[in-house]
């Protein structure tokens, strides 16, 4: 991979989707900062994939992902320096100063002198709807959600760092929370430290992304710059959902696989750099299900492709002995299937944190909930890339993150003003 010249900070990595674009296309990361001990190890070893790519060793990370050696020995062949630059740390007003510290001491030793970009985006759960929705029944509500504020400490590394450009991305909801407040202020604090903004909603499916997912983009560059929001063409994936799995082994509830059921993957898949030659399968390991939930499955898939009428399965609907949870009136779709047969599915992937156990393979035959690799793949993460962590860890990772397909756009476009202005 070619450098560009350019740096950025992560914050609030996550398991590093939107790192993942800026990595693609080229800029040096000085930090990633995430709080989650299994999401920062997944971003360790995402690092550890592109240092040994570049020292043309990769036979070794692909070991690793076999199982041939473990993690120490992997993070062994992998300068300090590089793994340094995963900060394992919640950002809070306690933390600030010694991330900081860090950051800087970063910026010495690899002798970077200006932060290009910061990017990230504080917890979505704390502007989602669905979080909203659910607020009068969890111990904080959402209202008095301390991550609420935690843009403030986004705009804190402005400050601090004055990069020429960031990008700040979150949940379509955080336009309305605290009756839109919340996102006045957002807006109001970038400004004052020096920053012109404009805010876009942007859908992954126009990035060729197979899945529809809409997420606030703040795009802000410094005043006086002449910098501005970059224009973006709309990418057509020219694929259809089912692309994207096809060359995945067929697994039944608890069986697992890995090896390609195919020796070449889907156009898409190549195309987009999801599946390459050289990869490793890993993670396309079915959960186990009961009976119960299977023939809920078979339901919910059947009546999806019944007559292409595309229906989706009611809770309520089911047969008395079929229903097992309380809650008959809210979350009454809670069973959904993958749209294998359209041009993208919905924004099925937000809250996988569940352990995906309702979103639905759409092959009937292997009624069950789709894999991590498949989740992952869902969200245009590659077959290279290895999450960390228990199946939950990982699901939620998948989930919460930007699609690595939109961030290299995004990462793309900012890349054309700052080097050709």
């Amino acid at each position: 991979m070619e450098t560009n010249g350019l740096s950025y900070i992560d914050l609030f990595a996550g398991a590093g989707g939107l790192s993942e674009g800026f990595m693609q296309s080229g800029y040096q990361s000085v930090a990633h900062i995430e709080m989650n001990e299994y999401a920062a190890k997944t971003i360790e070893t995402r690092i550890a994939y592109y240092y040994l790519k570049k020292q043309k060793r990769l036979r070794k990370y692909y070991q690793y992902e076999r199982g041939e050696i473990n993690r120490e020995e992997l993070l062994e062949l992998v300068p300090e320096e590089e793994l340094n630059t995963v900060i394992n740390e919640e950002i809070s007003p306690k933390t600030i100063k010694g991330i900081f510290q860090r950051i800087d001491t970063i910026l010495y030793e690899k002798e970077i002198q200006k932060v290009d970009v910061i990017i990230g985006g504080p917890p979505c759960q704390a502007y989602s709807l669905v979080g909203r929705a659910q607020s009068s029944h969890m111990i904080i509500p959402m209202e008095e959600d301390l991550r609420n504020e935690l843009y403030k400490m986004y705009v804190q590394f402005l400050t601090k760092y004055q990069p020429r450009m960031f990008v700040f991305e979150n949940v379509a909801g955080i336009k309305t929370a605290r009756g839109g407040q919340a996102f006045k202020n957002l807006q109001s604090y970038m400004r004052r430290v020096g920053y012109e903004i404009e805010p876009h909603e942007l859908n992954a499916k126009d990035f060729g992304v197979l899945q529809s997912r809409k997420r606030i983009i703040i795009v802000g560059w410094l005043k006086g710059t002449g910098y501005e929001y970059p224009s973006f063409d709309i990418i057509s994936g020219n694929a259809k959902v089912e692309d994207v799995l096809n060359d995945l082994d067929i697994l039944h509830p608890g069986e697992s696989s890995s090896e390609y059921s195919v020796i070449e993957a889907s156009k898409y898949a190549r195309k987009n750099g999801i599946r390459r030659k050289s990869d490793v399968l890993t993670h396309h390991v079915a959960r186990p299900h009961t009976e119960q939930d299977i023939e809920i499955y078979k339901r919910t898939i059947d009546l999806w492709f019944h007559n292409q009428q595309h229906e989706r399965l009611k809770y309520d609907n089911l047969p008395e002995e079929l229903k097992t949870h309380r809650n008959r009136t809210s979350f009454v779709d809670r069973f959904k299937v993958v749209e294998g047969d359209m041009d993208y599915c919905h924004t099925i992937l937000a809250h996988l944190s569940k352990d995906g156990h309702y979103f639905i393979h759409p092959d009937i035959n292997q009624h069950r909930s789709i894999t991590v690799r498949e989740a992952a793949r869902l969200q245009s993460f590659p077959d290279n890339y290895f999450f960390e962590g228990p199946r939950t860890s990982q699901f939620a990772q998948i989930g919460n993150a930007v699609p690595p397909m939109m961030a290299k756009e995004i990462a793309d476009k900012l890349k054309e003003q700052l080097i050709n202005r």
